[in-house]
This record gives structure tokens, C-alpha cells and sequence, in this order.
């Protein structure tokens, strides 16, 4: 127990050095940590280490989907439903279908059911290997869009493929009816499942009388809750978590109406991914020696030629298919070619070269059975791991280090009509301002009059000044009276609720940013914070 928890802490400090040296020589993370794994387990002396699949499907995978989903725009993911459904569904299942032909026809034994196998495995791209190529480079906002919103969709779909496609080869029987309707009443149910909890939760964070510590460690239970749900009936717990997680981001504002507890959340949050993204993908470079050590009746060259063939099977269909989801809707469609810029050919090609795989196709991997119903051993089960490794590595690597220089070769630019960023932050603040001179002289008349701190405060709001400043300046008066400033406080408190409320009706109209409203609203929260709590929650 303590040689294995030496080992864990050993890998995580490692982790932490390589992502250090990652952004100083400005190459994405998951890329040199799977490099890195891979020099670090040819090492003289290096232990192996193996993964448990169940591990990374059950402490990994519920989080990671979780955080993606909560960052995630409501209002963009369904003005770009239409593409990001193409791609999460139609590219899943068509590449599922070319890579079970392809393998079938090429790798002596393998059947077609093994090829659903290993197509629904490589066929879904990874959010957090493309999100961190794309961090520090300028692309339009249609593309991150449609490439986070992609992500949170085809894990589910290629999970579902997956499961038919090993009861076909673990049972030697299959129904492509039957796979169908299964396949729609896991996705909807897994959705159904994970409505369900998150309004359970949402009850639990609206009404009972948590803290910022119990805010922040019910949303660490959450993704686990609805993924467990879902699974424990055979549905989607991928669909579960996304839906779920979607849900509760989009009610955040009653979730935290505290400042403390949103901050204290989202620091959490960002540590956990950052450990658990760090460790997957040092351990996809340090788990490949021992797949290949297990390669039984296949050279090396022979196994990393069939990955080859794979990988680049996988990168043509996915360019070759999103040219078609990109213009044949305009096409068809005049309120398309109204309501949407034309794509051009740029932002489809980036959108076809970022898919890169990762996290989930490995869990996928490596949760193959070793042996199948009859008690034998699993057919091709090292190969497919091995396939799996290569396409991970030859898109990972090869994908992720030349996309950015294919952005600055293009010289792609906006190409939707979008306000400035500066512009809306000023809007929004403008409008948060008249709210909370309305409130102010609405509900506090007779404080105005009477308090010198709530005047100060209104007369702060009038000319947009700093009023955190003002207040912590006012506290060094000694004439200020213990009284005054509890009401004074009450009503900072109140401002910033109807502050958040008005940020909430604000996203609704979906004429701004996700990511300024979400600066509007953390500046709100830096300011609640340097105020004493007073709870607002029986406000409404």
C-alpha cells in the first residue's frame, strides 16, 4: 500500500513538472505527456504500470465530462446543434462502419462484429487534447463551439456502439433492429436519468443551508451520482453526466448565490481536472510497452502498420465528412444560407484535423473482457488494444502538433457577426448598473437618506466607480456605526443577487457572450467576497 501510494505521488509530481515544461516550450500538454510517458517507461528500472479500465470509466470519466459540460454553452451548443449532432452521431457510427469493413477485409480472423468493436473505440475525438491545442490560438468561436460541443455527445454514442458490438462478438449474436432501439433508449434514458438527479441536486444547493465547502463538495459528488444512476440501469451514463451537467451550469446562478461558494467550486474543480487529465495522459505513453509486450501472433511492424491504416482511415473520414455538414444544409436550406455565415473552407478543415483521441478510446480499450462467454480467451483483444494505442499516438501527436501551424498557414479569421468583447462587457456593466440603481431607489429610499454608505453606494454606482474601494476605504472611519454597516452590507449582498439575476435574464436573450457574462459574473463574486456573508437564499 505505501510502494503503491509512493508510486502515485512520484507520477503526479512528474505530471506537474512535464505540464511546467509543457508551457514553457509551448507545445499542449496531453501531447508531451503521452511523449514523455513513453521515454520515461523505457527507463532502466521503471516499473510497469498498468491501468485499470474500471478506474479511469468510474473516477476518471464522470468528472471530466461533468466539467466539460458545465463549461459549456446552453445557447451556442443548441444554435450549433445541427453540425455537433452530425459529427457526436452521424461521423461516430459512419466511421464505426468503414473501420469494421476495412479490419474485416485486412486482418486475418477478425469479424465484423471485432470491427464495430474497434471502430466504435477510435472513433471519438477528445475535448481536452483539441481545447488545449486551440487555447492560446485566435480561431472563430463557430469552431471551438462545434468541437466542445462534439465532444460532450460522441463519447455516449461511441460507448453505446461499443457495447453492442462486444455482446455481438461476446455472444455471436447481433440484431441491427434491436441494437437501433436499444441504442436510442440508452441515449435517452441515460438524459432522462440525469435530469432527474440534477434537479435532486438542485434542490439540495438551492433550498437546504449549505456553505461553500458543501457547495463545493456536492458538486464533486454529482457527475458520480448521475453516471452510477444511469449505468445501474443499462443506460448512457456518459448521456447522463452531459445532460445533468448542463442542467445544473445552466441554474448555477441559484446554485451559488454566494460569491465564496461559485469561487471556492471552480478552484476545485480546475485543480481535480488538472490532476486527472495530467495523470491519463502519462499513463497512455506508460501503458504502451506492456500492450505491445503482449502482442501474441503479431510482429510489432505488422500490428503498428494495421494502426497506421486505421489512423489515417479515421483522419480522411473525418475531413471527408464534415465538408458535406458544412455546406449540403446550406444547400438545402434557405433559412440556413439566412441565419448563418458561410462557413468558407478554412474553419471546416481546422474542425476536420482537430480529431485528435485520447481519454475515452483508451478506457474503452482497455475494458475489453479477457475472455469471452464461453470462457476462452478474447479474441484479438491485444491487437485491438495496440490499434487503439497507435491511433491515439499518430492523432494525438502528429494532429495536435501540426494544428497550429495549419491555423497560422490559413490565416483564418471571424467569420460570424460578432459584437467585441469590449463592447459587451460595457453593455452588460451598463445594464448591471441601471438594475442596481433601480433596486437602490426602488426598495432603499429611506437609507439613501438616512445612511451615508448606502448614499456613497448609489452615488458610487451613478459614476461607475470602484465601490469595493469606497467601502474598504469608508470601514477607517470610527464614526461608522456597527448598525449602519450591517445594513450597508445587506444591501451589497442584495445588489449582487439582483446583479445575477440580471446576468441570468441576460444570457437567456442570447445576444452576448458566454465567456464576458461569465466575467461579469466573477467580478461580482470578487467583490461579494470581501464583504462578511449575510445569506440572501430566503430572498428569492
Amino acid at each position: 500500500m505505501h510502494y503503491t501510494l509512493l508510486q502515485f505521488i512520484i507520477l503526479l509530481s512528474a505530471a506537474f513538472l512535464l505540464i511546467m515544461l509543457a508551457q514553457k516550450v509551448k507545445i499542449s500538454y496531453p501531447i508531451f505527456l503521452v511523449i514523455a510517458g513513453l521515454g520515461i517507461s523505457y527507463i532502466p528500472g521503471i516499473p510497469p504500470m498498468s491501468i485499470d479500465p474500471e478506474v479511469i470509466f468510474l473516477i476518471f470519466l464522470p468528472p471530466l465530462l461533468y466539467e466539460a459540460a458545465w463549461y459549456t454553452s446552453w445557447n451556442d451548443f443548441w444554435r450549433w446543434r445541427r453540425p455537433i449532432s452530425l459529427l457526436a452521431f452521424g461521423l461516430v457510427i459512419i466511421t464505426s462502419v468503414a473501420v469494421a469493413f476495412l479490419t474485416s477485409s485486412m486482418i486475418p480472423g477478425f469479424t465484423l462484429a471485432m470491427g464495430f468493436l474497434l471502430g466504435g473505440i477510435v472513433s471519438p475525438p477528445d475535448a481536452i487534447a483539441a481545447t488545449s491545442v486551440l487555447k492560446n490560438i485566435k480561431v472563430p468561436k463557430r469552431i471551438t463551439t462545434i468541437l466542445e460541443g462534439e465532444s460532450l455527445v460522441n463519447d455516449a454514442s461511441s460507448l453505446i456502439v461499443l457495447r453492442f458490438a462486444l455482446a455481438a462478438v461476446i455472444t455471436g449474436q447481433f440484431s441491427l433492429s434491436n441494437a437501433a432501439g436499444d441504442f436510442f433508449l440508452s441515449t435517452v434514458m441515460g438524459i432522462v436519468i440525469g435530469l432527474a438527479v440534477a434537479h435532486v441536486l438542485y434542490l439540495i444547493h438551492r433550498f437546504l443551508p449549505t456553505t461553500p465547502s458543501i457547495d463545493a463538495a456536492i458538486t464533486l459528488i454529482s457527475p458520480y451520482f448521475m453516471y452510477l444512476a444511469a449505468e445501474q440501469f443499462h443506460f448512457s451514463g456518459v448521456m447522463a453526466v452531459v445532460s445533468g451537467g448542463l442542467f445544473l451550469s445552466y441554474r448555477s446562478h441559484e446554485i451559488f448565490v454566494d460569491g465564496q461558494s461559485r469561487l471556492q467550486a471552480i478552484n476545485v474543480w480546475a485543480t481535480l481536472t488538472m490532476i486527472l487529465n495530467a495523470l491519463v495522459f502519462i499513463l497512455i505513453g506508460l501503458e504502451l510497452p506492456i500492450i505491445m509486450a503482449g502482442l501474441e501472433g503479431y510482429s510489432i511492424w505488422e500490428a503498428f502498420s494495421y494502426g497506421l491504416i486505421i489512423s489515417a482511415l479515421v483522419i480522411v473520414l473525418r475531413i471527408a465528412w464534415i465538408y458535406p455538414v458544412a455546406f449540403i444544409p446550406r444547400w438545402l436550406s434557405a433559412r440556413v444560407r439566412r441565419s448563418e455565415a458561410h462557413p468558407g473552407w478554412k474553419g471546416p478543415l481546422i474542425i476536420g484535423w482537430a480529431g485528435m483521441r485520447g481519454v475515452v478510446s483508451l478506457a474503452a480499450a482497455l475494458s475489453l473482457p479477457i475472455t469471452t462467454a464461453a470462457h476462452i480467451n478474447f479474441p484479438h483483444r491485444n491487437l485491438i488494444i495496440f490499434i487503439t494505442f497507435v491511433v491515439i499516438l499518430v492523432t494525438l501527436v502528429f494532429q495536435g502538433l501540426t494544428l497550429p501551424y495549419i491555423i497560422k498557414a490559413i490565416d483564418i479569421y471571424e467569420i460570424d457577426p460578432l459584437v467585441p468583447d469590449e463592447q459587451q462587457e460595457a453593455s452588460i456593466k451598463q445594464r448591471l448598473l441601471k438594475v442596481s440603481l433601480n433596486r437602490l431607489r426602488e426598495n432603499y429610499a429611506q437609507e439613501i437618506e438616512g445612511i451615508g454608505l448606502v448614499n456613497g453606494l448609489k452615488n458610487e454606482l451613478e459614476n461607475s466607480l470602484n465601490h469595493t474601494s469606497r467601502r474598504l476605504e469608508s470601514m477607517e472611519c470610527e464614526a461608522i456605526e456597527n448598525a449602519e454597516m450591517e445594513v450597508y452590507n445587506h444591501i451589497l449582498k442584495d445588489i449582487y443577487h439582483i446583479q445575477r439575476q440580471e446576468l441570468h435574464k441576460i444570457r437567456k436573450e442570447k445576444q452576448f457572450s458566454d465567456d464576458v457574462i461569465r466575467k461579469q459574473e466573477m467580478q461580482i463574486d470578487l467583490s461579494d467576497t470581501k464583504i462578511p456573508h449575510v445569506s440572501i437564499k430566503s430572498n428569492g
